[in-house]
């Protein structure tokens, strides 16, 4: 047997979830219970089809009847979206077990069959006119609590369909979904050959940041032939997928490809567009100068796309174990206020979170909320690296502020993406900051590196993903692209983004395939360079007044959905409908390069 590498004696032991709290397997008697429950909640839900139009003259009933459906509705909301969390994390563990992809297919289309029985709702509500409905609310206090979510229900009003439009899509919802579950299977059982070693896609994403630029080189290599293999396969998931979305865009007519996923944000369009000026105006001075600074760090004129996370040095990067990733960010979230630790141990404390890369586990990480009444769970492969204790902390942040929210109920916790990523980037900040004062001189210089590359990929790279979304999707409405045409735009806008300093080799032009967020959340990606930029802003904010800023903080994450990010932003005085203020955000990175810069001089 050979010996144990280092990492292999981290990964080793690292924990993976039980999801017992969930269901104890497939066959558990408490999944049709709960969604017979569900069902139950619905059919009452739909027998008042018809009782709020007919009611709009008498606000009292009204108001009633409103708070009675909005309930309803989050039962039944509650028990399916439990059993489709099940099934959801059990497969992303286990994505070549077929039995798993099946259980997850057979309850989507269980769910959408009973949904479609409560469509005419939102419909229905958003037939009154709001003087109705503020009447109504007037009139019966107690339903004046769903008021943030009837404000994000409306928010669709101008682009919904009939009721049996909207019944059609539902219905056919599920088979439009396995074209996101084909781009995952896909990527899941590739493997990047490298000699004798055949690595899954997280291992040989993480092989990119290796000191040895030859392993660097291997692995990208590997990874393009990997997915050219697929490009075929990957291309038409997403074309298809576009092409559903093209339809429904113009049913709804909305107004850009973006555009629903603004309305589900509840972010003005202005504002992503502020926010995507502030960015690409500052690429020269950001992700251009820093990788001009790293090259010749490296003692290169310029960088091939596999050093652009390369360590500083040739010597092995230092491992984290997970006890001191544990220490690490539960000390870190505790400099802020004990109660976000507290929030954050209990995760550590019981098995609650997935950790250990395996074969057949998905990439990626992610912290599932699952529902107000359950507990969230997170997903991970560790790698012992910095950059993943500082994934650690971010999916514990999700968890911490989810947690936070739950009391609202489902329907109010759920926060929109612009405000979601929130707690996650700060969660990060707050480790790094630690990371950095612990730091010897020597190590400065690296870590710096790596909180800038992580700006970098955060903000700089997902908008440039972001524009690789705009510019395919309005390609996609003359016709179907070729994995060539896909592989050109993506050289454009990444090449950008760089800049000068960093040289696109052969290959490069196949790495689109491996951002699955194109597949199953079209324009999410915007959401990470919101969230950063925001954050930027609010630990300045904590700067100013670490006391005063954490209880005004917490505020706003309990708030979950209740909010608009306008409103939650108010108490710190930040206004993000402002260019300046993503200007401002981008001059936080700009002011990390200027250090950077100092050291290496």
């Amino acid at each position: 047997m050979p010996a144990m590498t280092a990492l292999s004696k981290i990964t080793a032991d690292l924990p993976e979830w039980s999801l017992s709290d969930l269901y104890a397997d497939r066959a558990d008697p408490r999944i049709e219970a709960d969604i017979a429950a569900a069902r139950a909640a619905n059919d009452a839900l739909a027998a008042l089809e018809g009782q709020f139009i007919a009611a709009r003259a008498e606000p009292a009933k009204l108001g009633e009847l409103i708070d009675r459906g909005i309930v309803l509705y989050e039962q039944a909301t509650d028990g399916l979206w439990s059993v489709g969390a099940y099934a959801s994390l059990a497969a992303s563990t286990s994505r070549d077990d077929p039995r798993w992809a099946k259980f997850e297919a057979d309850f989507r289309m269980k769910s959408a069959e009973i949904a479609s029985k409560s469509l005419f709702f939102t419909l229905e509500l958003n037939q009154l006119e709001d003087g109705e409905i503020a009447a109504a609310l007037e009139a019966h206090p107690a339903a004046a609590r769903w008021t943030p979510w009837l404000r994000r229900v409306r928010l669709s009003r101008p682009h919904e369909l009939s009721q049996e439009l909207e019944s059609l899509l539902l219905d056919r919802s599920p088979a439009v979904a396995n074209w996101s579950r084909l781009y995952d299977d896909t990527l899941a059982k590739l493997r990047a050959r490298i000699g004798r070693e055949n690595l899954t896609l997280p291992e040989t994403l993480n092989r990119l940041s290796d000191p040895e630029v030859k392993k660097r080189k291997a692995a990208a290599n590997a990874l393009a032939d990997a997915l050219a293999e697929r490009s075929e396969t990957l291309a038409l998931c997403l074309n298809t997928m576009a092409l559903e979305k093209q339809v429904e865009d113009r049913w709804r007519k909305y107004e850009s490809p973006a555009h629903g996923r603004h309305l589900s944000n509840e972010v003005h369009a202005e504002s992503v567009a502020a926010m995507v000026e502030a960015v690409t105006d500052a690429y020269a001075t950001t992700s251009h100068r820093y990788y001009a600074l790293k090259a010749r760090v490296l003692g290169k004129k310029t960088l091939d796309h596999w050093d652009r996370n390369a360590p500083l040095t040739a010597a092995q990067p230092r491992l984290y174990d997970w006890t001191e990733a544990r220490g690490i960010v539960l000390e870190s979230f505790s400099a802020l206020a004990p109660k976000f630790a507290d929030g954050a141990r209990v995760f550590f404390d019981r098995p609650w979170i997935d950790a250990r890369p395996r074969p057949g586990k998905q990439s990626g990480a992610y912290s599932h909320p699952v529902t107000a009444g359950r507990h969230p769970y997170v997903f991970m492969n560790y790698m012992g690296e910095r950059r993943d204790v500082l994934t650690l902390a971010h999916e514990l942040g999700h968890a911490v502020h989810q947690t936070l929210a739950s009391p609202l109920g489902t329907l109010l916790a759920d926060t929109p993406l612009t405000l979601a990523e929130t707690a996650s980037i700060f969660g990060e900040g707050l480790v790094f900051e630690r990371l950095l004062a612990e730091a010897k001189p020597e190590e400065k210089l690296g870590l710096l590196a790596g909180r800038i590359e992580d700006g970098l990929n955060t903000v700089v790279r997902q908008i440039a993903f972001h524009q690789f979304e705009t510019r395919f999707h309005d390609a996609r409405q003359q016709g179907e692209l070729s994995p060539e045409e896909l592989g050109g735009i993506w050289l454009e806008v990444m090449g950008a983004s760089l800049g000068p300093a960093v040289r696109l080799n052969p290959g490069y032009e196949h790495y689109w395939a491996y951002v699955s967020h194109f597949a199953h959340a079209p324009f999410y990606v915007y959401a990470y360079a919101f969230g950063d930029l925001l954050v930027r802003a609010l630990m300045e904010k904590r700067r100013e007044d670490p006391a005063g800023f954490a209880p005004v903080y917490e505020r706003l994450l309990a708030a979950g959905g209740t909010r608009t990010y306008v409103e939650a932003l108010e108490p710190f005085g930040l206004d993000p409908r402002q260019k300046s203020f993503w200007a401002a955000g981008c001059a936080g990175i700009e002011r990390l390069v200027d250090e950077f810069d100092a050291l290496v001089k």
